[in-house]
């Protein structure tokens, strides 16, 4: 089940990050920061009513994915997906045009994830993750109206025009 993400959930939102990201897991000063800050949007997916996975992002012109993590138990469920495809929803219903990433540069399971997002490489950081010394790939895709909205009219097709008095 995909929901927001609460102060309540810190506890064991931190319990996962040491897992999934070890030096560089974030602290509960900054999880809580982020839930309080505006333009900020976060989301958790339960499973068996155990949160398994996170995932946030920065809300602007271009928004900017902070983190996504799933649970190694719940990993190839597609909710790593789920996550991003909420968080692009969300960024463009507050009018982003585009999405950025950082993604460490050898970890090619998500980099996978992203570029079936659409997501491309436009650079590289190095030395992004200090504690680690691993560089990051910076990411970013386009964020496209959703079919049917004005504006997203087939090339060479006009759109209906209103009727005349």
């Amino acid at each position: 089940m995909l929901r927001p993400l609460r102060l309540e959930d810190v506890d064991r939102v931190l319990e996962l990050e040491v897992t999934l990201f070890g030096l560089g897991a974030w602290t509960r000063g900054m999880y809580e920061n982020e839930l309080s800050t505006p333009g900020r949007t976060y989301v958790a997916v339960e499973e068996d009513g155990v949160l398994v996975g996170y995932a946030g992002a920065n809300l602007g012109e271009e928004s900017h994915v902070m983190t996504i993590g799933v649970a190694p138990q719940a990993r190839r469920r597609g909710y790593a997906s789920r996550m991003l495809s909420e968080l692009m929803a969300t960024a463009r219903r507050h009018g982003a045009t585009s999405m950025l990433l950082e993604v460490r540069a050898d970890d090619d399971g998500p980099q996978g994830l992203y570029r079936r997002f659409g997501f491309e490489q436009i650079g590289v950081r190095p030395g992004y993750y200090q504690l680690e010394g691993a560089d990051a790939v910076v990411m970013r895709a386009p964020l496209a109206a959703p079919p049917g909205l004005p504006g997203d009219e087939p090339p060479g097709r006009n759109p209906p025009r209103p009727p005349t008095a």
